[in-house]
């Protein structure tokens, strides 16, 4: 009884125009509103399947015939999947027989494959720039080309939240180094070259996302392979994915640091100090501090890459499983997934900050007026520490915790419109 009061409620949300029958203009709308987004290319597929009596309607016999049919193929596939009978299919997401027919009730296909494919895919998002673990793919993905065009969609997204939070991340960036108020920097900041100036170094941090992002998905593939090669070929868990992340992170940051100093320092410059163009002003940076001077901060950048990635991924996943148990393991939808993105981007910006800050201050040491300060990791600990306190370590996460909501909001809302707009299906 439970159950047929659930499935009259979910046929009465399909029925949008309330007239007792669902149509095809009903299902397209009902499709787009429910979660997990079923693409409009199955649209016909589902309806074809409801609507038995060929007459174009579909009647609550109908959908509930349907439904039987559809949940006895499903718990036939998942009794396949699971393969220790432990009833708990998909660790990573920890989902039971229940909450794996919820999710896929209105997904047309029964292929095992197809229905991996649309559940991982509906599980995953980008829940910030600085996440250390990308996304997985399959075989037929990566040779179908849809990598390509999801890091592409991923990129552009960035693009488009870094330029709109690029004030917030200069602002961090002064406060890091300076001894000043938010009012006091921002007032500088405008007097001294004008609005405009609020994206100075804006441009490093947009270009250096494409390599960056190939990079770490190259190495990320590499690393997984390699893991799985130790592991008899097994499937990768979420503690291995953050293993083979975090090493790609490393990987790639080691060769796009030098962009990481250069931004950090186009973002202190003075109005007219960029005149002669960035090649001059990074020639200038290596006579005057040597060929290491890129590399300054290094170490506490990739100390700081571990509890980022861990702290962020593990968070994110434990916020998302409660979620769902509240729920009846229902799938979160976009508003859920965000506010998990934002939660486990936020504590692992408190975990890492600390580094963040003595990363930032020892590439800006030679242009900041600090040069009495220490130019080693450890002997930044200490001085901040013993004139500045406790608290001297978080100097400038005020603003960095107002970018992190808008930042994720904008990043989905651009990566789903390109994504769409590739043909990067997520089914």
């Amino acid at each position: 009884m439970e159950r047929e009061k659930q499935m009259r409620d979910l046929y009465s949300r399909l029925d949008s125009n309330n007239d007792g029958t669902i149509d095809m203009r009903d299902l397209l709308y009902s499709l787009h509103h429910e979660k997990p987004h079923i693409p409009r290319n199955l649209a016909k597929d589902l309806f074809d399947r409801m609507d038995t009596a060929g007459n174009e309607k579909i009647h609550f016999a109908e959908f509930m015939n349907y439904v039987t049919e559809h949940e006895k193929r499903l718990e036939f596939i998942f009794s396949d999947l699971d393969r220790n009978k432990d009833g708990n299919e998909f660790r990573s997401a920890v989902v039971d027989l229940s909450g794996f027919k919820d999710f896929l009730l209105l997904y047309p296909s029964s292929d095992p494959k197809d229905i991996a494919r649309f559940w991982k895919h509906n599980l995953i998002i980008d829940i910030g720039e600085d996440s250390q673990v990308p996304e997985d793919f399959t075989l037929q993905e990566l040779n179908e080309g849809v990598w390509w065009r999801h890091l592409v969609a991923g990129g552009i997204a960035g693009c488009m939240s870094r330029t709109c939070t690029a004030p917030l991340d200069r602002l961090k960036v002064y406060l890091q180094v300076n001894f000043f108020t938010i009012l006091y920097n921002l007032s500088y900041l405008y007097d001294e070259g004008g609005l405009k100036s609020f994206w100075r170094g804006n441009g490093i941090n947009v270009v250096k996302i494409a390599p960056e992002s190939a990079i770490k998905f190259m190495a990320y593939e590499q690393w997984k392979r390699l893991i799985q090669k130790f592991g008899h070929g097994q499937e990768l868990c979420v503690q291995e994915r953050f293993v083979a992340g975090s090493l790609a992170g490393v990987f790639s940051q080691s060769i796009i640091y030098p962009l990481e100093v250069l931004k950090t320092r186009l973002a202190l410059r003075k109005t007219g100090e960029l005149n002669k163009g960035l090649i001059h002003f990074a020639l200038k940076m290596c006579k005057n501090e040597g060929l290491l001077c890129f590399y300054k901060g290094f170490v506490p950048n990739l100390i700081g890459i571990i509890p980022y990635a861990g702290i962020d991924l593990a968070i994110y996943e434990t916020l998302k499983n409660m979620y769902m148990k509240l729920q009846n393991n229902s799938e979160p939808g976009v508003l859920a997934l965000l506010t998990c993105g934002t939660c486990s981007s936020t504590c692992g910006q408190l975990a890492s900050y600390p580094l963040a800050l003595i990363r930032t201050r020892l590439q800006a040491r030679a242009v900041s007026g600090n040069l009495n300060q220490p130019a080693t990791m450890s002997g930044q600990l200490r001085y901040i520490l013993t004139n500045e306190g406790f608290f001297g370590l978080y100097r400038g996460i005020a603003p960095n915790f107002l970018k992190v909501a808008p930042a994720v909001g904008i990043s989905y809302v651009v990566y789903e419109a390109i994504r769409k707009q590739l043909g990067a299906s997520m089914t």
